[in-house]
């Protein structure tokens, strides 16, 4: 068993600074959960990740040439930003609405320059996890460029370990048990599209049991029920 001595970390100034920081935003997503004031310390947030200063320096908007700066300016206020979930017909606006500012923090973070500091970035997003969906047990894991759709309908357990790149798609509800391992780049769906009207979505719940493990670029669809402990995809030991 791995000693905890020997798991790496920050230097230790860095590493109070980090926990500083993320008990900071898990104390203000406490304090406030109207979608206006969230959009406001994700934005403020972000212009310090990506730009270097506070926000509120005026841009100029008169000369073409500060066009791109302005743009990304405006960008890092999820405010001036529309989201693919926003525009599905099936999307609850309110609970969306509260969670929109995090799911683009979410996304934001993995894309600055800070995204792959991977110590910060497992406990960044389980911080702001506990915000966003319907449950998070204890001792998850979740690596960089996971990608969300509603959140509000995704429930994970304790020690679940989920890896780079992952889909966890929950517009019909998805629920993965205790201690399952959801692999690189997998996909996991809620819902299907009817085969001849694409507009059309059926939406139905997925399960991934306890301990289940799925494996990297494996496939889920809408509705399976992954039985505890299974196994779903190719791992290298099978084809030993």
């Amino acid at each position: 068993m791995e000693s905890p001595n020997s798991i790496p970390h920050p230097a230790p100034e860095a590493e109070e600074i980090y926990r500083r920081w993320l008990q900071f935003l898990d104390d203000e997503f406490i304090r406030h959960s109207s979608p206006e004031r969230r959009s406001e310390i994700v934005r403020d947030q972000l212009h310090q990740l990506y730009l270097g200063r506070p926000h509120g320096t005026k841009s100029s908007i008169t000369l073409t040439s500060e066009l791109p700066g302005t743009i990304l300016a405006l960008s890092l206020d999820p405010a001036n930003v529309t989201m693919e979930a926003e525009y599905f017909a099936d999307t609850d606006r309110e609970r969306y609405a509260r969670r929109k500012p995090l799911l683009w923090f979410w996304k934001m973070f993995d894309r600055s320059p800070i995204g792959l500091n991977h110590w910060l970035g497992l406990r960044f997003r389980c911080m702001l996890g506990r915000h966003i969906f319907e449950h998070l047990g204890a001792g998850v894991k979740i690596y960089h460029g996971v990608d969300l759709t509603f959140g509000y309908n995704l429930s994970i357990g304790d020690g679940v370990n989920i890896r780079q790149g992952a889909l966890l798609n929950d517009r019909g509800g998805l629920t993965i048990g205790q201690g399952a391992v959801i692999g690189s780049f997998s996909r996991i769906f809620s819902h299907t599209h009817h085969p001849e009207d694409f507009e059309k979505v059926t939406l139905v719940p997925t399960v991934i049991g306890p301990r289940a493990r799925i494996a990297s670029h494996a496939i889920v669809l809408a509705g399976h029920n992954v039985a505890e402990g299974e196994a779903v995809g190719s791992f290298p030991a099978d084809r030993m």
